[in-house]
């Protein structure tokens, strides 16, 4: 276990120099690696595990969509693919996977299967803080530990084929064997994690719905349509809004944020830049830390918890859901990025001229802007 410091503050870090991925291999030789569900966090998770040598299986309902993206992406029904139970059986680590209203179904079939010894890995830390709603307590016996991922399953699977890990935090809310660091620490290895900072279950959750509906995605989404709407209204073209809010963040500036932090990108702007970035942040930080504060108060008192577990457990969940991301996808925001994506250099089609010099052709398509913006 490594000890950094963290700007002032020193914490436990598992490294990939003192915890390599051959020592991964030697402590999981012997486990069974069971992956229950196969939908946002299973197929990079698994397939990590096993182009990295794991003994790794996958459990899923037989037939289903999630069952045949399985089957396609290398799993071998009955030896290495199985129904849920079949390999909740063969497990000695399983991977509890499935969403958060999908876990508190299966848990009576999951606890079953959990003899002593085996460990319950979880990639959030959702079912046993809200364990009085969720109701999933595991018995004295076993390892209770995650691993999460900080990113989706799709971004961990391509990090992992590109020769790099995306981070991760780990925690130990049960130590049944004594094993339990060091197998939490050889499946954050084995998963692909770039490294793994300690936290805890409850810290865990958190610091996730409060990120989730924060910064990472609903506070980002909410900026992204204030400043497009108010250039709209100010006479912009979808076209200018979109580069100027969205396309000129994530193409240009975040690439140098992530490099070598604020400061550096900073540096690497205009002066004019770098004077209206240093005079407004503040504005912006005091107008939405009342909003952070809130909504972390409602992550704590459990009432985001409860939101999503009665609203994933309608059975008409994934027609509301839908529609409510079709409203995001044809809103005119995300409508011009549609288009502005496609005029990348990266996405048109090559054309190879009789010099042989490469070359590349613009949609011939007539472009419109015509969705309207948002609107209650």
């Amino acid at each position: 276990m490594a000890k950094l410091n963290f700007g002032g503050t020193e914490e436990n870090v598992v490294t990939r120099e003192e915890f390599p991925l051959s020592k991964a291999q030697q402590v999981l030789q012997k486990e069974v690696v069971a992956v229950i569900g196969y939908g946002v966090q299973g197929p990079g998770q698994a397939l990590n595990q096993k182009d990295n040598g794991i003994n790794v299986i996958v459990g899923q309902r037989r037939h289903s969509k999630s069952w045949d993206k399985a089957v396609k992406d290398g799993f071998v029904p009955g030896e290495t693919l199985f129904d849920i139970e079949d390999a909740l059986e063969r497990g000695t680590i399983i991977c509890y996977l499935l969403s958060d209203a999908a876990q508190i179904q299966l848990w009576p079939t999951v606890k079953k299967h959990l003899t002593p010894g085996k460990a319950l890995y979880f990639s959030h830390g959702f079912g046993i803080t809200y364990n009085d709603q969720t109701g999933i307590v595991p018995p004295p016996d076993v390892d209770v530990f995650l691993v999460a991922p900080k990113g989706s399953g799709t971004s961990l699977r391509r990090m992992f084929l590109q020769g790099r890990g995306l981070n991760s935090s780990y925690a130990i809310f049960q130590d049944a064997t004594g094993r339990a660091l060091e197998r939490v620490s050889a499946m954050g290895i084995a998963i692909g994690s770039g490294y793994l900072f300690e936290t805890n279950f409850k810290k865990e959750v958190y610091s996730d719905l409060t990120g989730e509906r924060g910064t990472l995605m609903g506070a980002i989404q909410g900026i992204f349509a204030a400043q497009y709407e108010v250039l709209r209204e100010k006479g912009h073209s979808p076209s200018e809004a979109f580069n100027e809010t969205v396309e000129e963040l994530t193409q240009s500036l975040m690439p140098l944020v992530a490099e070598n932090g604020m400061d550096w990108m900073y540096a690497n702007c205009s002066t004019t830049a770098q004077r209206g970035a240093l005079d407004w942040w503040k504005k912006f930080r005091d107008a939405t830390a009342p909003v952070f504060k809130e909504l972390y108060e409602s992550v704590a008192a459990g009432k985001e918890a409860q939101k999503s577990i009665e609203s994933n457990s309608k059975p008409d969940y994934r027609a509301g859901l839908e529609e409510e991301l079709k409203e995001l996808r044809d809103s005119e925001l995300w409508q011009a990025g549609k288009t502005v994506r496609s005029l990348r250099p990266e996405n048109a089609e090559p054309i190879l001229p009789a010099s042989g010099a490469a070359s590349f052709e613009k949609p011939t398509q007539k472009i419109k802007f015509s969705s309207p913006l948002y609107r209650d």
